[in-house]
Formats: C-alpha cells, sequence, structure tokens
C-alpha cells in the first residue's frame, strides 16, 4: 500500500464529505452523518481496512456449516456485551492504528470473545500473533478469517498497546492507538500507514511469565455461517462473529442509526466484529464493534440494516468453538 498522511479537510476534500453528509441527513434515512475531521477524504479510509471480500482472488473463509434450527424461540434483540457482561472483552473496543490488520483484528475480537463465554476467563487474545504470524492474511496489508488458523496453530495471549508492562498477556499489540475520526485529546493524529511489525513467535511483554510456546490456546471447531436466522442462532448460542463488508464513501461519516448504503464510491473490504442485533424505528439490524478506537462511530460501534445482505455483511460471517476446559492465563 501506497503511503499517505492524514489531513484536515480542506478545498475538493471538503467539498466531497460536505456532499456525502448533506445527501444522507437530507434524505429521510435512517442513519446520520457527519464529516470526519481525521480523515482528508474517502480516498484516505483504505488505509484503514483490510479485508478480502467474496469474489477477492486471496479471499478464503472457512468451509460453511449448517445451523439445525433451535426449539426455542430467539430473542427480538440481543447484545453479546449485556448478555455475557463478565467478559469486558466483548464491549472494549481496540484500534488497528494506521495498519490494515482489520481483518486481524474481527478475528482476535471473536475467539477472545468465544473463549471468555466457554472458560469464564476474560482474557485479551493477539491481534499481534494473528496479524503477522497468522497465514490468514499479509498483516497491515489486508486477509481473511483467522479462524482455521486458530484452530490449526492457536494464538496467544495479547492486549493492547497500552497494555504493554503489565505481565498480563504474551504479546500485546505494537502500533499505538490514533484519532480515526474526531479531534481528540485522547489519541495522537493518525499519520502515515505502518509497516508490518516483523512476527518475533516470543512474547514481547518482558514481565510475562508464560513462553509463547505454552501460551498457545487453539480452536477446536472453525467454520462460517450463512443466512439470517443461523448467523442470528449462532450469535446467542456461542457469541460474537468475525463478519467483513464492502466499505463505500459515505460509512466513515457514520455517527449513529441504522446504516445503510447511501452515496459514495467502493472503497475496499473491512472486517469487524458482529455483537448483536436488534430494530430501530421499524428497521431491522446488527450491531458491530469497528476497530477505530471508541472515539469513531457510536462508542467504537455501528448499526448497520439485518437480513438484505446490505453491503454483503451477512457474505462472510465465521466463528468457531473454544472449549471449555482449554486452559487459559
Amino acid at each position: 500500500m501506497k503511503s499517505f498522511a492524514v489531513s484536515s479537510i480542506v478545498g475538493a476534500n471538503a467539498s466531497s464529505w460536505d456532499a456525502i453528509v448533506e445527501s444522507v441527513n437530507s434524505g429521510n434515512n435512517s442513519w446520520v452523518a457527519a464529516a470526519p475531521s481525521k480523515f482528508g477524504g474517502p480516498e484516505d479510509v483504505e488505509f484503514f481496512m483490510g479485508a478480502f471480500l467474496p469474489g477477492d482472488a486471496k479471499y478464503s473463509a472457512p468451509r460453511t456449516m449448517d445451523i439445525t434450527p433451535s426449539n426455542d424461540a430467539l430473542p427480538s434483540s440481543f447484545d453479546s456485551a449485556t448478555n455475557w457482561p463478565q467478559c469486558s472483552v466483548i464491549a472494549n473496543v481496540r484500534d488497528q492504528s494506521t495498519c490494515g490488520t482489520c481483518w486481524a483484528f474481527a478475528s482476535a475480537a471473536s475467539f477472545e470473545s468465544r473463549a471468555c463465554i466457554e472458560s469464564g476467563k476474560d482474557v485479551k487474545f493477539s491481534v499481534e500473533d494473528t496479524g503477522f504470524c497468522s497465514n490468514a492474511g499479509n498483516g497491515c496489508d489486508g486477509g481473511n478469517s483467522a479462524w482455521n488458523w486458530f484452530k490449526r496453530y492457536g494464538v496467544v495471549t495479547g492486549g493492547d498497546y497500552n497494555d504493554m508492562g503489565s505481565g498480563g498477556t504474551c504479546y500485546p499489540y505494537s502500533l499505538a492507538p490514533c484519532s480515526h475520526h474526531v479531534e481528540s485529546t485522547k489519541y495522537k493524529d493518525c499519520d502515515g500507514h505502518s509497516n508490518s511489525p516483523k512476527c518475533t513467535k516470543s512474547c514481547t511483554d518482558t514481565k510475562f511469565s508464560g513462553s509463547y510456546k505454552s501460551d498457545k490456546v487453539k480452536a477446536s471447531q472453525a467454520y462460517s455461517v450463512r443466512g439470517e436466522q443461523s448467523i442470528m442462532q449462532e450469535l446467542v448460542t456461542n457469541g460474537p462473529m468475525y463478519v467483513a463488508f464492502s466499505v463505500y464513501g459515505d460509512f466513515p461519516t457514520y455517527l449513529k442509526g441504522v446504516y445503510h448504503h447511501t452515496s459514495g464510491d467502493y472503497l475496499g473490504g473491512h472486517a469487524v466484529t458482529l455483537v448483536g442485533y436488534g430494530e430501530l424505528n421499524g428497521e431491522n439490524y446488527w450491531k458491530i464493534k469497528n476497530s477505530w478506537n471508541e472515539e469513531w462511530g457510536d462508542h467504537g460501534h455501528f448499526l448497520i440494516r439485518r437480513g438484505s445482505n446490505e453491503c454483503g455483511i451477512e457474505s462472510s460471517v465465521s466463528g468457531g468453538k473454544v472449549n471449555s476446559h482449554t486452559e487459559l492465563v
């Protein structure tokens, strides 16, 4: 990927954002847009994505599993963070920084959520290990769901950038969070495109007492899920999942409501974490956790239309199982 610098909105880029926001907010749509102050223009957003989608030459996914319908009625709305409050990892919004590792974040987020749900142990797993040591992608230059890799090789624990030095996990993320969307007093400006850090296959937190090899945890199953009802049932039964979708020029302007594509050109694929579903003002939605920190969108999350495969959101969904007897730190 080419290098770039994220700048303030000026000239043509300002007009581009303003036109998109005006189109969304004046169109009686189910969502509200606002011009982002940290993306110079829609073209800058590609450096914060990185998921391969169905039809891409490099796309791959776990095999599709048929979900047996449950005799129990599904709830009309569901939120994983509320349903499993003991697992703070579900609500924790991480930050991929200036690196196209969204695929690794969505993979690790779904894995750590399901591991906690099964084991009761609230532990972050390593995006660094997933993104730069796995065969599921090309680090900062994009990738796929890593669930097959989790099953075959496993993944070590790893916290966020600010967890380094705490001794709590083996392989924390080495790229600093940055402001993707708004003027921030908490995060530095995103600037430049990061190169992929080298895989070390060793614990980088010197205070961590374990070893890279002994810290590995494997998935017992890896699979894809298709169809609205099957996806809902799998979410309610086993927890958050990896999902990927097509991003258009209007998506970075999302502020709140139920997103659907209204304007803007195709920018690329983006992987995120499915955490819930429900209905808002007559519009069925999926609740999604992004990896652009908690200051983006609606506290780091967004809602997107459910049941119509909006932007392909229901075409690339995967997860797996982590046995409850798996030893976690």
